[in-house]
């Protein structure tokens, strides 16, 4: 990920900044189309890893915590950590990059560019999957955290469980939409990255809504130590928050954000 120091100001009032910062996205999204695979993957791996932290957190708030009716509150704040490391580090995750990737395409929309596109997907998609897979493994296998850090953490990936599939897919959209804001805002705000991680994301974990990334990092420890069939893993939960999260980052969030400077970007 392309960092930008220096936040984009406009010069002709709201127009302008939103102007401004559709370009400072769409430069950040030319610039992760051009990595390497390589990077692209390594990149993505090391935060499908790191985004395990956010599950490490909230299993170590919800161990600690008495069983109260305000504790899922409480355990939630460990939610945000995995994004803070992920963004605030520079790795490439897919729900950031539904926004970031999308905006060079409909700006200028062909055949390459969607193949880029995808390319970009495609790429940090997997390389995101295989890190969850790999933290969840290691906890499921007793490698990482003692018994009880395990069961807690388990206990908290439980509730993606009250879902079903389409449920899922309707629950990932406003987290999808609520990341892209998140992408869209940080180029403005890179003084005040953390809360607005923070916010952002303390709203997801409270609402409930499906994240494809931690989801997936939740649904791997579940199928791991036989908590879900393989089947459910894929197709109820997986491919249902997946989707959904690309819904609301690169399809809702992103017409609004383009729609909004249409005939006003530089090219």
């Amino acid at each position: 990920m392309t960092d930008h120091t220096d936040a984009p100001r406009g010069q002709a009032g709201k127009a302008a900044d939103a102007k401004e910062l559709h370009r400072a996205v769409r430069e950040e999204g030319e610039a992760e189309l051009d990595r390497p695979a390589g990077a692209l993957f390594w990149s993505g791996l090391a935060a499908g890893i790191a985004i395990h932290s956010s599950l490490v957190a909230e299993g170590a708030f919800h161990l600690a915590l008495p069983d109260t009716p305000w504790r899922p509150l409480i355990a939630a704040l460990g939610y945000p950590v995995g994004f803070m490391v992920v963004i605030l580090g520079r790795m490439q995750l897919f729900t950031e990059s539904t926004i970031t990737a999308m905006l060079p395409l409909v700006t200028r929309p062909s055949r390459s560019a969607l193949a880029r596109t995808l390319r970009l997907w495609a790429i940090v998609l997997a390389a995101n999957l295989i890190g969850t897979a790999l933290a969840a493994a290691m906890v499921a296998g007793g490698v990482l955290g003692d018994a009880g850090l395990r069961e807690s953490m388990i206990v908290v990936s439980g509730r993606i469980l009250a879902l079903g599939g389409w449920e899922t897919f309707v629950n990932a959209i406003p987290a999808g939409f609520m990341i892209a804001i998140l992408a869209w805002i940080l180029p403005n705000a890179r003084s005040q990255a953390f809360w607005i991680i923070l916010a952002l994301t303390y709203v997801i974990a409270v609402a409930g809504f499906s994240h494809s990334i931690v989801g997936a990092d939740e649904t791997f420890l579940l199928f791991f130590t036989g908590r879900v069939e393989a089947g459910r893993a894929v197709f109820g939960l997986l491919i249902p928050a997946i989707l959904g999260n690309l819904v609301g980052g690169a399809g809702l969030f992103t017409l609004l954000a383009h729609g909004q400077v249409q005939g006003e970007t530089r090219e």
